[in-house]
């Protein structure tokens, strides 16, 4: 694949008295001109060769070198990256000396000196061209080409829309398309028929540069220079210069020309910008003061010996002092985000600061919170606001925007998931379960150390399934360890207190405790004593009912402590019995004993051991070992209700005799294999019954599972390791917060039905649920430290980030960014990435960062987040190190969206399907059993899933060519489309040519005199999806009911399926398969009806859109229904939140 290469560092003629701008520097146009374009940091993986530069009859040649950036060998491995090989993409950043784009006008310096840029044609052929702004700043001129040089140039009184991305026709009928960054493509639209100039810049800052200067000179013309010096930057050089005075004043300096104390300006600028590094700091004002010396002559050997010893002395203090240009100048350079200021501008309507229209039309297009009114932008700029001037008038300066962005309310984390917010009234088997193994111990599983804080940290975390080992000890005191192993043991009753003081601080749902039994019967009787004794009404013991078909709620079981053991048969009356013992670790110690068979002397040291356990892995699996029986105490026993230990034989057994309340122990290594033999039956299993599984014998090491590879199966009790942080540990500890933390999260609706498909392994999309697509776009990092166990010398890095969809096997996927060579402060990545989700609501995404200049140690951090919790929009990531602690001011700066999604909204979470045409459209399916009445009842709905899919699908693509018509990208939401609409619809004398109606449901565009051929189509384009989405508002609530009574009368045949299909005639695997195909139709017509409500609300939410953006954009007829419409998908800031994120399943 072809791609755009980055910045030959090209100038164009300098212009006199103005510094040099990031958007070019030192080379002729001349020596460019004969250089091939080389791959670059805008683009696909592979390099453009050559790209034509002379306009002529041959296309430009494509050449594709070399593999693409290599992939992982597997998502799960927690280990370095280093043994792979490894391809470096680079991006040179900015030094310190360079000179940051933060203002329009470094913008326009920068384009007069001009650029490099690829133009794209229709013809789908790339031209290389120099760019720049005239001197008089009236016309955008070009070269080499072969027109006359006063035809080769656009006048900016033409210009009438700059659009950002790959958005206008040319673009996506481009063959090219796909090759193109859409952070570095933008057109211009000029001319009287709307003709466009198709651009790419060499990286995503050029872009910036280029947009944000001609939109200023689009509006304030040649004099924008002139504006611009007389009002640039007004409030943060206000906000500086009070800032210095205050610094003075607690300095005691009567003279404001002295200065301050270097100190005292380094923790100045340290207050603003916490995560910069004092010594660059001391550095830089260092570097400024020896820049002032050479100025003022300051050397003994310019002839200035006259000078008497005090003066001198004098001097030399001085220059241990910072001048307030000097602390403006390092301020600007440490606390200028390049990439916020080009966002800034992109809303401020062309000005250095947003007012509160301008930050309520961007929290609420772009970060989606509905409800909001200029009093919220008022609130936001009094929290955010640093100058007082500011403040008084409403204005959010660039740096009041940066505390914004940085700040909780920018999470990507929803806050709404930091309560309890899904439906606790379920049954026990339909949650995933926060579960730790073995956790008493804080190291390895054969010679660590055991330590009550495994329990006290676990059940801090959130963690509801402890695990207990219990075996007889001295002075007939029972003591908790591994057994058969060198761990130590910890007392019982110690083990119990603590258990019993922190086992609800965190969570009030309930706590399973796992009594793995290995006591004789006195210290049975010691067991019984301490339970009783210290957990007392706190102990679930009441029996469930025996007709009793699902187990009890979290909500019902708040605040109590379920035991899980061996429990004696109904037979045995007021008697000990006999049960089957639970040993665990007697697999473990059998391998170890195989692994140190092999010349170790009884005598051989804790080392020698260590060396054995490394080759476990290549053991042969050893013949299992007997179950030993055990004699349980029947009290002990009688304790025991919900969570009975009981022997898995296999699926068809356990459907037929195993209760509700019973609950069975899988080793990873068996889990695993039923996960992909029978990945069905093992996800029906678990709708009814608990399922534990616990890690292989084989990690000696305590590392740990994918839970993942568990919970796309349903298992809900995936018992970690808690003491090894890693990969593994990231998944769990992200997961259980999507719902308080409190240890319990619904599993998706797919696998708690009663009648449902969905197999485990799937590489497809699921049945009745349609695919999302999940934008990323990286575009910082700020304050990346030097990897923990790195042992390069000095601070500098070399960062790239890794984005990871972890999910069932159809969704897990990884992209990464290139490479910022030697910049951890603040290193610019602007790569976007796409990735389709098949099941979000099983969905997790993690951001890595990593060193690609390393020495031993290559992770920089990592942050985890369950898909459901993600808030779109421009959001901050908080960076976390391997053990879970969050890097001190180290973030990575991102936006994100989801198709069909607005950005921010939160109950459609499940989406749409994504658009396709209708010759080509996709139909789902329902399948034969082969018992003709049931398959009869199916037939009847095929033609309203038809029908219902045209509706969905009917009203996607009209809102998606809508949306291109607009020039936003695909994923704009229908706000951002009305907005952007706003920005190009007026005409010859500031008048709009168009505007809404507002007075129905529907919002009406009308024109308001004759309109270009471009708007007639705009217009057109949107009757057309309101005709659409009228048709989804009066039709799909017939078909939705129709559908919905298929499904009921269908599953009346489900208890007696078996035995028409007998009727029929089937055997064996044919009624397997028949069982197998009524799930499958029941699911999709489930689905389907979904599907349908869903679009319908988003229908609802599209028009709301419409409306409130025809408000803020001051695109209404006069006094026609200007009123704000109540969002019906995202809650705004005064709104309480949702009782239940998802619902009771159906």
């Amino acid at each position: 694949m072809a791609e755009f290469g980055p910045n030959k560092n090209a100038v164009g003629p300098p212009v006199a008295g103005w510094k040099p701008a990031s958007g070019g520097a030192g080379m002729s146009l001349e020596a460019h001109r004969e250089e091939p374009v080389s791959n670059g940091n805008c683009g696909a993986p592979d390099t453009v060769r050559r790209v034509q530069t002379e306009s002529g009859s041959e296309s430009p040649t494509w050449e594709s070198t070399g593999p693409a950036i290599p992939r992982r060998s597997s998502l799960i491995k927690d280990g370095s990256r280093a043994g792979r090989d490894r391809k470096k993409t680079v991006s040179f950043s900015s030094s310190l000396s360079e000179k940051k784009i933060s203002s329009a006008a470094d913008c326009i310096h920068s384009m007069v000196e001009g650029s490099e840029l690829k133009k794209i044609r229709p013809n789908s052929r790339v031209y290389q061209r120099y760019y720049l702004l005239d001197a008089g700043l009236q016309a955008l001129c070009w070269e080499p080409s072969k027109k006359e040089s006063d035809k080769a140039r656009i006048s900016l009184d033409s210009i009438r829309e700059v659009r950002t991305g790959r958005n206008t026709e040319t673009f996506r009928t481009s063959g090219v398309y796909e090759q193109i960054s859409e952070d570095c493509a933008f057109s211009i639209i000029y001319g009287e028929i709307y003709e466009s100039l198709d651009l790419v810049a060499n990286s995503a800052e050029v872009a910036n540069i280029w947009v944000t200067g001609l939109r200023y000179l689009m509006q304030y013309g040649k004099h924008a220079l002139d504006m611009l010096a007389s009002s640039q930057d007004s409030l943060r050089l206000g906000w500086l210069e009070h800032l210095f005075s205050s610094a003075v004043d607690l300095d005691e300096q009567e003279d404001v020309e002295e200065g301050i104390r270097l100190q005292s300006a380094v923790k100045l600028i340290q207050r603003v910008n916490p995560g910069v590094n004092s010594g660059k700091l001391e550095h830089r004002f260092k570097e400024l003061q020896r820049v002032r010396d050479r100025m003022c002559g300051l050397s003994l050997d310019n002839g200035s010996a006259f000078k008497d010893h005090s003066e001198n002395k004098k001097i030399t203090g001085r220059n241990e002092r910072v001048t307030k240009q000097e602390f403006i100048e390092v301020f600007h350079d440490f606390c200028t985000r390049p990439e916020i200021y080009f966002l800034l501008v992109q809303f401020s309507s062309n000005k250095e600061f947003l007012n509160t229209k301008d930050l309520m039309r961007f929290i609420e297009a772009e970060q989606g919170m509905a409800q909001v009114s200029e009093d919220t932008s008022m609130k936001l700029i009094l929290s955010h606001e640093p100058s007082e001037e500011g403040r008084q008038q409403g204005f959010l300066s660039l740096d009041g925007f940066t505390s914004y962005l940085t700040s909780a309310e920018c999470h990507l984390f929803d806050r709404e998931h930091d309560i309890v917010c899904q439906d606790m009234c379920q049954p026990l088997s339909h949650y995933y379960i926060n579960s730790s193994h073995n956790t008493y111990l804080i190291e390895d599983q054969f010679r660590g150390p055991s330590d009550i804080s495994g329990y006290i940290r676990a059940l801090k975390m959130g963690c509801r399934f402890v695990e207990v080992d219990v075996w007889d000890g001295p002075d007939d005191e029972p003591v908790v360890c591994t057994g058969h192993s060198l761990s130590p043991p910890l007392i019982l009753r110690c083990v119990l207190e603590a258990i019993g003081r922190f086992a609800f601080v965190a969570s009030e749902y309930p706590l399973i405790l796992s009594i793995e039994n290995h006591c004789s019967l006195p210290q049975q009787k010691v067991l019984l004593h301490h339970l009783v004794r210290i957990f007392g009404e706190k102990l679930y013991t009441n029996f469930p009912e025996e007709a009793a078909l699902y187990l009890p709620s979290p909500n019902a079981l708040r605040h109590r402590i379920l035991l899980k053991g061996k429990k004696l048969g109904p037979g045995l009356c007021g008697e000990d019995g006999e049960v089957s013992e639970e040993d665990e670790g007697a697999e473990m110690c059998q391998r170890m004993k195989a692994a140190s068979s092999g010349g170790m002397t009884p005598g051989g040291s804790d080392k020698d051991l260590g060396s054995k356990t490394v080759s476990l892995t290549a053991q042969p699996n050893p013949a299992p070992l007997p179950p030993k029986r055990l004699q349980l105490l029947k009290e002990l026993s009688d304790l025991v209700s919900l969570c009975r230990s009981v022997h898995f034989i296999d699926f068809p057994t356990s459907s037929k005799s195993q209760k509700p309340w019973e609950l069975c122990s899988f080793h990873e290594s068996l889990a695993v294999r039923l996960a992909s033999e029978s990945p069905g039956d093992f996800v029906n299993h678990n709708k009814h019954f608990l399922t534990r599984v616990y890690p292989s014998p084989m990690r000696i090491d305590s590392s740990n599972m994918n839970p993942q590879d568990l919970w796309k199966c349903g298992c809900q009790i995936v018992s970690m390791n808690f003491q090894t942080a890693g990969l593994m540990m990231d998944l769990n500890t992200a997961w259980f917060r999507q719902n308080g933390n409190c240890g319990y999260v619904l599993r998706p609706a797919i696998m708690r039905q009663e009648v449902s498909y969905f197999s485990a392994d799937t590489r497809d999309t699921v049945p009745g649920v349609s695919p999302q697509l999940l934008h990323v776009k990286v575009i910082s990092g700020q304050n990346l430290p030097k990897p923990r166990g790195s042992g390069a010398k000095g601070d500098v890095v070399d960062p790239y980030v890794y984005v990871e969809i972890h999910g069932i096997p159809a969704d897990c996927a990884e992209r990464r960014t290139r490479t910022v060579m030697q910049n951890g402060d603040n290193p610019v990545f602007d790569e976007s990435f796409e990735f389709q989700i098949n099941l979000p609501e099983l969905a997790m995404v993690r951001f890595v960062v990593l060193d690609d200049d390393f020495i031993g140690d290559e992770f920089i951090g990592q942050y985890t987040i369950p898909l459901e919790c993600v808030q779109p929009g421009y959001r901050h990531v908080p960076l976390q190190s391997l053990t879970g602690e969050d890097l001190p001011h180290a973030k990575l700066f991102v936006h994100v969206a989801l198709t069909n999604r607005r950005g921010g909204g939160k109950p459609h979470k499940r989406g749409l399907s994504v658009r396709k045409a209708r010759k080509g459209r996709d139909y789902t399916a329902l399948r034969d059993l082969g018992v003709r009445v049931v398959d009869e009842v199916f037939k009847s709905a095929a033609p309203l899933l038809r029908e219902a899919t045209d509706l969905r699908g009917n009203m996607q693509n009209s809102v998606a060519v809508f949306r291109e018509l607009c020039g936003v990208s695909a994923v704009a939401n229908l706000m951002q489309c009305v907005l952007a609409l706003g920005s190009r619809v007026s005409g010859p004398e500031g008048t709009p040519l168009l505007l809404f109606d507002l007075r129905d449901h529907y919002p009406i565009l009308e024109p308001q005199g004759p309109l270009p051929d471009v708007l007639r189509r705009v217009v057109s384009t949107y009757e057309m999806m309101v005709q659409a989405s009228r048709a989804v508002m009066e039709l799909s609530t017939g078909i939705y009911d129709r559908i919905l009574h298929i499904q009921t009368t269908a599953m009346e045949f489900h208890e007696k399926l078996q035995s028409l299909a007998t009727k029929e005639g089937l055997k064996g695997c044919k009624i397997s398969r028949a069982l197998e195909s009524f799930s499958w139709n029941i699911t999709i017509l489930k689905g389907q009806a979904d599907l349908l409500k869903h679009a319908k609300a988003e229908v609802q939410e599209n028009m709301k859109q419409v409306h409130d953006a025809a408000l803020t954009g001051n695109l209404t007829k006069e006094g026609a229904g200007l009123r704000r419409v109540r969002s019906q998908t995202r809650r705004g800031p005064e709104d309480q939140a949702p009782a239940n994120a998802r619902g009771p399943s159906a």
